[in-house]
């Protein structure tokens, strides 16, 4: 079969990212609707090699197969630096945009860096030690996001990671009984030996109280203090991005609200938010928030090796940045004609589905 030409095979690349996101993850899908177009497409190209990678780790079946694809991970970060990305759409999609973006490679390594603690199954003395996960699997998209939509000062920066902080916190908190039971704990041990839960006796038996209830909601006020301090800095965006990452946030932080409403038990439920509510924070997110007066809060410790690497990459020149394609242009009238095919394609399936 002959090859497609560059534009078109770019153009199925980003179809394939953005299928890829609409199935792994409807809440981020519905909010990067709301994107400009340009900065949309990157944005689902980096969402989903991110979420590609934490696939990979989290099917391996043991210890070393985890161990080796992480290390897997790393070597494709390095070739789609270097301009010659794995044969995937993600991995193709992830070497343009962080070419276009001048995306240090440290943010994305940081990711990795998180991924292969999950794949030792690194457990959290503290709350501090649990920042420091949280800035390496959340707080690098968060920054890698604010690159793509073109902003770089360390306070916006700082913002990003307290958004993506506060969200991994959130995500914690809802599947406190899902990790368990696959022998993970992300709960700070210290806080949980506070409550009188023994931390190993309660990843044999996983199981909620009381004592559990009181730990989840400290977890959440810990991370709706970071919503806060994330909020100020959606003035710090380009007008036009401001909506999608607010939405973003209200639609996380309404788990963290249907967790607190089911009483914190995160081990025989699991939080999710309505359809109908999504919507109705989406469309309470077009009036972003002003930034608030006064001294910017400061970065968290445990992101600002983050925020220092974005400082040290230099930019190139005007006439060396590898332009994100617009939507507008031929490709993506292309990206537009295959989406519209795929969507035909699960139509399809779902009629015969429903017919059998």
């Amino acid at each position: 079969m002959p090859a497609l030409p560059p534009e078109f095979a770019a153009a199925a690349d980003r179809t394939a990212c953005r299928t890829a996101i609409r199935r792994g993850s409807k809440s981020f899908f519905a909010a990067g609707q709301m994107l400009p177009g340009e900065v949309r497409e990157a944005a689902y190209g980096l969402y989903a090699f991110c979420r590609y990678s934490d696939d990979l780790v989290d099917e391996a079946t043991s210890a070393s197969a985890r161990h080796a694809a992480v290390a897997r991970l790393g070597h494709r970060i390095a070739r789609a630096y270097a301009g010659e990305p794995a044969d995937t759409p993600a991995d193709r999609a992830f070497s343009e945009i962080v070419a276009a973006c001048a995306i240090p490679e440290a943010l994305p390594q940081a990711l990795i860096e998180g991924f292969a603690w999950d794949a030792e199954g690194r457990h959290y003395a503290d709350l501090d030690a649990l920042h420091a996960y949280a800035a390496r699997v959340a707080g690098s998209v968060g920054a890698m996001m604010a690159l793509i939509m073109g902003v770089r000062s360390p306070e916006a920066l700082a913002r990003a990671c307290d958004l993506g902080a506060a969200m991994q916190l959130t995500n914690i908190a809802r599947d406190v009984g899902e990790d368990a039971r696959l022998g993970r704990l992300y709960l700070p041990r210290d806080w949980m030996r506070a409550a009188g839960i023994d931390p190993d006796a309660f990843l044999a038996d996983p199981r909620p109280s009381p004592a559990l209830a009181a730990v989840v909601a400290q977890l959440l006020a810990e991370a709706d203090r970071l919503y806060v301090q994330a909020a100020d800095g959606i003035a710090l965006l380009p007008t036009r991005c401001r909506p999608a990452i607010h939405a973003a946030g209200m639609i996380y932080r309404e788990i963290g609200r249907v967790i607190a409403a089911s009483g914190h038990d995160s081990v025989s439920r699991r939080a999710r938010v309505a359809g109908v509510r999504k919507l109705a924070l989406i469309a309470q997110a077009t009036r972003a928030p002003a930034a608030a007066p006064g001294p910017a809060a400061p970065a968290l410790p445990q992101a600002l090796f983050l925020i220092e690497a974005v400082a040290r990459h230099p930019l190139p020149a005007l006439g060396q940045r590898p332009a994100l394609r617009p939507w507008w242009d031929v490709a993506g009238r292309v990206v537009h004609v295959l989406d519209l095919i795929e969507r035909m394609r699960q139509r399809e399936a779902f009629g015969r589905s429903a017919a059998s």
